[in-house]
């Protein structure tokens, strides 16, 4: 069965086009080399997919004969990903929040002040590098 339709049938992707997509753009490797679209893959082989910043591993147990429910995946494929792999995007997420949403409105005074220091610091770094050229 080809890689893009693998990946389809055991729901990695909602979509063939979106798999195939994937392949083209080298976020799929089976047993550590890129793959096109068309690939075979067999039992035993090990596909490691690149999807939301998650590198997925997975290795190959048998071919499903077309796309499955998703209580059968588990009978085609072993997800070996790691659990850091999971975490690392929590982490991610975490980070990208801020203490005031986006959109919420104008700076206040201290989102000011703390801009206006980090500024002066900044410029007082830039003026004395220039001035030690001269």
């Amino acid at each position: 069965m080809r890689i893009d339709k693998y990946l389809w049938s055991t729901r990695y992707f909602k979509t063939r086009s979106l798999a195939t997509n994937a392949c083209k753009k080298g976020q799929i490797k089976v047993n550590d080399q890129v793959v096109k679209p068309s690939r075979d893959v067999y039992p035993m082989d090990s596909i490691l997919v690149r999807k939301n910043q998650i590198n997925y591993q997975l290795t190959v147990l048998d071919i499903p004969p077309s796309r499955v429910g998703a209580k059968l995946v588990d009978m085609y494929r072993k997800d070996t990903t790691p659990k850091e792999a999971f975490a690392q995007n929590e982490l991610l997420k975490l980070s990208k929040d801020y203490y005031r949403k986006k959109g919420t409105g104008r700076p206040t005074k201290k989102d000011r002040r703390e801009i206006e220091g980090y500024i002066d610091t900044h410029d007082d770094f830039f003026i004395s590098d220039s001035n030690e050229e001269e």
